[in-house]
């Protein structure tokens, strides 16, 4: 949610597919893309926002958190990430999602929009439920 300069987001995102890979994840057995490339997630996004009202995503702690840790002048961006996620989760439909207890209330949000979602236009998308990781 904060502005990067063109050439580190690059380099960062070079980062992190070789950390993924270095983990073991076998690009023959799974899918490694670049999410940014696929104009579903931002597009699923606002309508899902367009879905999504303000005062829910006002009382998400890591908004308050982020929006005291920069001068209360939090952004749009950090506003509606949450929104973002749900559609990340939601487009590829699915069931169950592995999250650590400072996400839990963001796939919470999740699946209350998946559920808003299906009221509204019929049964679409799985409300998915999470996988606590446990340390």
């Amino acid at each position: 949610t904060m502005p990067k300069e063109p050439a580190v987001l690059r380099q960062n995102i070079l980062d992190t597919t070789a950390a993924i890979l270095a983990c073991g994840i076998d690009p023959k057995r799974c899918f490694l893309f670049r999410q940014s490339l696929v104009p579903e997630h931002a597009e699923l996004a606002w309508i899902l926002g367009c879905l999504t009202n303000v005062p829910r995503l006002l009382r998400l702690p890591q908004w308050k958190m982020k929006r005291a840790s920069q001068n209360n002048e939090g952004t749009v961006g950090l506003l509606t990430y949450p929104v973002l996620q749900a559609a990340d989760i939601l487009l590829y439909k699915s069931t169950h999602v592995p999250v650590g207890e400072d996400q839990v209330l963001h796939l919470e949000l999740a699946q209350d929009i998946a559920q808003h979602f299906n009221k509204k236009y019929g049964e679409f998308f799985p409300v998915p439920k999470a996988i606590l990781s446990e340390l």
